[in-house]
Formats: C-alpha cells, sequence, structure tokens
C-alpha cells in the first residue's frame, strides 16, 4: 500500500476522533437572565444532545458558576441538560458585590432576593426545548445547599437533590424527613476547612427516607465542587446517579462508600432540633451515662451548629441551653466555651461570656485533638470577646 493510502484512513480517523472529542466538550450557551428588579443575572446553559432530565445547579459562596463545568459537562454526556447560574453579586452576574456588603445587606439579599432570582433560573431551565419536566433536578454546594433545598420547598416538580458540604435550616431539615419521594445524594470530606461538613451531610443523608439517596465521604478534598479536582470520579458518580435517580430507576443507582448516622444519634438531634428540645436531650444524655460514664450521644459539631442557628434567629435562650448541652457533653472541648461565651455574650451576660471565653483558652494549650487551623480560630475567636469586654490579659 502507497504511503498516501495509507495516510487516507488515519487522517480519517483523526478528524473522527477529533470531531467526537468536540462533541463531548461543547462549550455552553452564555444566557442573561433578568432579575425582577431589572438585575442581569449571567447563566450557562449546558444542552444535552437529546431530551432528558435537567438540572440546575446553585454554586457555594466562595466561587462562581464555573465551578461547576466539569460537573455539568459529566451530566451532558448522560443525556442530562444543566443550568448553571452566577448569583447576584458573584461572578458576571450584576449587582453590589456581595464579599463587600454588611452582614445585615448579605442576610437580606440571601433570605428575600436570593429566592426570587433562583425561581428565575428555574422557569428558564423548564422553558428549553428536550428539559423534561417530569424529571427535573437541582444541586448546591455550601451555601448553595440550603438553596436548594428552599427551592425544592417552593417547587414540586424537583424530584432529586445533589448536596455538597452545606447546611439548611431546620424547615430545610424537616422538609427532606417528611419527603420520601425525593432522594438527595450528599458528599463531603474530612479536611473541609469550614469545620466537619461530612456529620452535615450525613445528618441530611440519615434523615431522608427516600431509598435512592446516597452519601459520599472522602478523607481529604477540601469544600464543596473542590472535591472535583482530587477527586475526578465524583463528577461521574453524580451524573449516574442523577440519571437513575430522575429516571425513575431506584435499582440502577450506583453505590457510595458513607453511612447513616446511629439511630440514637438522630433521635437526639430531632429532640435538640425541637423548641425547648434541649432540656429533654440533657436527659437522655444523663440516662444514657448511668449505663456508660463516657457515653455521648450526638455529635459535638452538629449540636454546636444547631446552637448558632438559634442564635442567628435571636433565640438567645434557646442557644445557650443547647451550647450548655455541648459542654456537659464534650467538657474538655475549647470550641463548646468559645461558643457558648458567643451566646452569652449576644444575650447580654457579659461575666458569663468572659468566664466562657477564658476557660477556652486554658483548655487550648493541652488540646491535641484540634488542628492547627482550628486551635488558632478558636483562640482568635476568644481573645477578641475578651477584648471587646475590656480584658487585656495576654492568653497564649
Amino acid at each position: 500500500m502507497s504511503a498516501a493510502k495509507l495516510a487516507r484512513p488515519i487522517l480519517v480517523s483523526i478528524l473522527l476522533a477529533a470531531a467526537c472529542s468536540a462533541q463531548s466538550t461543547l462549550q455552553p450557551r452564555i444566557v442573561n437572565l433578568t432579575a425582577s428588579d431589572g438585575t442581569v443575572l449571567k447563566a450557562s446553559y449546558f444542552a444535552a444532545a437529546r431530551p432528558g432530565p435537567g438540572v440546575l445547579l446553585l454554586h457555594q459562596c466562595n466561587q462562581q458558576r464555573k465551578s461547576w463545568d466539569v460537573l455539568a459537562q459529566a451530566m451532558n454526556s448522560v443525556g442530562i441538560h444543566v443550568l448553571t447560574v452566577d448569583y447576584r453579586g458573584f461572578g458576571e452576574s450584576g449587582g453590589p458585590r456581595f464579599e463587600k456588603l454588611p452582614p445585615d445587606d448579605e442576610q437580606r439579599i440571601v433570605t428575600e432576593t436570593w429566592p426570587g432570582d433562583i425561581d428565575i433560573a428555574f422557569r428558564y431551565l423548564l422553558s428549553q426545548p428536550g428539559v423534561q419536566h417530569d424529571m427535573i433536578g437541582a444541586g448546591g454546594a455550601s451555601c448553595g445547599v440550603n438553596n436548594s433545598v428552599q427551592l425544592a420547598r417552593r417547587h414540586a416538580e424537583l424530584k432529586a437533590l445533589m448536596l455538597l458540604s452545606g447546611e439548611t435550616n431546620r424547615d430545610g431539615r424537616l422538609f427532606l424527613q417528611a419527603t420520601n419521594r425525593l432522594p438527595v445524594f450528599t458528599a463531603a470530606a474530612d479536611d473541609d476547612e469550614f469545620g466537619d461538613l461530612t456529620e452535615v451531610m450525613q445528618w441530611l443523608f440519615s434523615i431522608s427516607p427516600n431509598s435512592a439517596s446516597r452519601f459520599q465521604r472522602y478523607s481529604t478534598g477540601g469544600h464543596g465542587a473542590a472535591m472535583f479536582t482530587p477527586h475526578p470520579e465524583l463528577p461521574n458518580l453524580i451524573a449516574r446517579w442523577f440519571q437513575a435517580a430522575l429516571g425513575g430507576k431506584p435499582d440502577e443507582v450506583p453505590s457510595t462508600n458513607g453511612s447513616r448516622l446511629p439511630p440514637a444519634q438522630v433521635r437526639a438531634l430531632e429532640q435538640i432540633d425541637q423548641p425547648g428540645g434541649a432540656g429533654k436531650a440533657a436527659k437522655m444524655l444523663a440516662d444514657a451515662r448511668e449505663q456508660d460514664p463516657g457515653a455521648n450521644i450526638f455529635p459535638e459539631f452538629l449540636v454546636n451548629l444547631l446552637g448558632y442557628e438559634h442564635l442567628r434567629l435571636g433565640d438567645g435562650k434557646g442557644a445557650i441551653a443547647i451550647m450548655q448541652l455541648n459542654v456537659t457533653a464534650y467538657p474538655d472541648s475549647p470550641n463548646v466555651y468559645d461558643s457558648l461565651s458567643d451566646a452569652y455574650l449576644a444575650d447580654g451576660q457579659k461575666e458569663l461570656a468572659r468566664t466562657h471565653a477564658k476557660r477556652a483558652l486554658e483548655l487550648l494549650a493541652r488540646d491535641n485533638r484540634d488542628t492547627e487551623q482550628r486551635r488558632k480560630a478558636i483562640q482568635e475567636s476568644a481573645q477578641a470577646k475578651l477584648k471587646q469586654l475590656g480584658d487585656q490579659t495576654t492568653h497564649r
């Protein structure tokens, strides 16, 4: 065979391979969405090659929509249409830059403005040709977790949720617990810089009654979408999970490595999550310790999270009760004393705030459980409170 004849099939093969590669990495369509007040929200629409499910992805609050690109492409490859959107104040969307807003303005935009913006993006997804309205999902990371859960509360047509490294509020937790129709996929890494979010994701997985729910846990990987880089299999795992969950094929939902919380811990957390539940949980803890003096019936981080949730809602007394419960359960933890100090300070009990901030610093001197980063954060938090309270003593 001549060189020219040999080169021709090789060239054809190269061109076909290049065409297939280009098709698998098609660029998204950039979209301008207009919010109710005229603010332009920038979005990317990843259209699948055929009619199929649609999924809206909501980014974490230290990122923007492009952090989802690798996941969107993986989902495209299994026939899922994907929309990603920059929150106002993030990425290429309009509005004042979120990180420069005062805390009160941040909270107002998150609770009063973002839901309407997200609903506009959701309606755009539903309007696209080929998106099947009985196969709609959503996903979020970090702050996008609560945004996704609240979206599902507003729109019954959502059939599956993917949640990475984040939390939701009590209304969201009650919704997930009561909604058998909605499977959830959760994932987090133990080295997350924002705390023990593997426990949060495990908790949300544990309260979901749907048999197609899954939890993927990593020892390392970072926060939210950052896990895609060290764990390139995760986007494909999520894509296959959405494909099976939205397709109504629970037998084809891929397996994961995460387990549920022990039932006793779930019951204790449910009790603490109820109004006035900290007192009843304290009785549960005391009863458990009659049998085993070292028993703990709930994770420290999750109870701490519940305490701060009450604090944000203006329930200072409830926050104090929950954080006192954590001190009883974990008396050697510097963090529980620092958190209780925050609750006392918010409630105007300055002397108790000072006492517990000092106790946190005393325990830090012999703390070998927490990471260096966490110890530093606790130290800075306690010292800042003491400075605010006029205590000039130096603690190291």
